[in-house]
């Protein structure tokens, strides 16, 4: 008997947005904890599918995040979502941030699970929050009037916002209120290696990806059963690189009507960054 999907809700996951979602064979499902390279497979997954730099939409647009939380509702709707995917006619990439035990696991699906130091995202995830026009999030968050609405809290320093992410914040049993925390991305990668064995779960590291770009291209390619031209090869090696999609920041970082600085959701790229504490 197949297990039912644990409930995710929290600022990163709306988990319900799968029950109804119809899967097709040949899907691909990147599922992440966030800042650890979700945006950054995704493309690599599109410039396999379409073997060209040159998407023919923006990434958040050929690539929907599924599951967004209910505050983004406002701005991207269930219905509109479901509709956008079920338009697409080539081989779809979703998004999601949420663990592979709370997805609808289907043997026609691809998923795919990317790790990074837990150390390294959290920092990644204090910049991304330092980036945000939390002005607007807000306004999505509660809908309030301007003029009534209370101004967001100042950021803390990294070290204590990092303190606070290193608390214990176990997963409820009915996974509900999932905080931000190192508690999360472990039971999210946790889950993941223990399903590694499976023929349809791929896990992939940060680490690899920055060392060899485009050794793990091509393993994913064969992975996925796709097959790339020769001819095309290194332009879609170059335009996965890091600083190619920075420049493209504008079609590539995801919800950039949020962001201050589309160009700095990709900040650095690099690991081990956090040894300054």
């Amino acid at each position: 008997m197949t297990e039912a999907p644990r409930r995710y809700l929290s600022p990163e996951h709306n988990s319900v947005r799968w029950d109804d979602f119809p899967l097709r064979d040949g899907d691909i499902v990147v599922s992440t904890p966030p800042k650890s390279g979700t945006t950054w497979v995704q493309m690599m997954c599109a410039l396999l599918i379409f073997q060209t730099p040159d998407l023919p939409q923006p990434l958040e647009v050929l690539s929907p995040w599924l599951d967004q939380p209910p505050w983004l509702d406002r701005m991207r709707s269930q219905e509109e979502v479901y509709a956008r995917l079920a338009e697409q006619e080539h081989r779809r990439v979703i998004k999601t941030h949420t663990p592979l035990d709370g997805l609808p696991l289907d043997p026609r699906v691809s998923y795919i699970v990317v790790a990074r130091h837990p150390l390294d995202r959290a920092l990644s995830v204090y910049h991304q929050t330092a980036n945000l026009d939390l002005e607007r999030v807000y306004a999505a968050q509660d809908g309030s009037d301007p003029q009534s609405r209370q101004s967001p809290p100042p950021l803390p320093s990294m070290r204590e916002w990092l303190q606070h992410w290193c608390l214990p914040q176990p997963i409820d049993d009915q996974g509900i209120a999932v905080p931000e925390s190192l508690h999360q991305t472990v039971h999210h990668l946790y889950d993941a290696w223990n399903r590694q064995t499976q023929p349809n779960v791929r896990l992939l590291h940060y680490v690899d990806l920055c060392a060899n770009l485009s050794g793990q291209m091509a393993a994913l390619a064969e992975w996925l059963g796709i097959t790339v031209n020769e001819s095309v090869w290194p332009e879609l090696v170059k335009a996965a690189t890091f600083d190619e999609m920075k420049s493209r920041a504008e079609r590539l970082a995801p919800d950039t009507e949020l962001l201050k600085d589309p160009a700095k959701f990709f900040r650095s790229g690099r690991s081990g960054a956090v040894g300054i504490f």
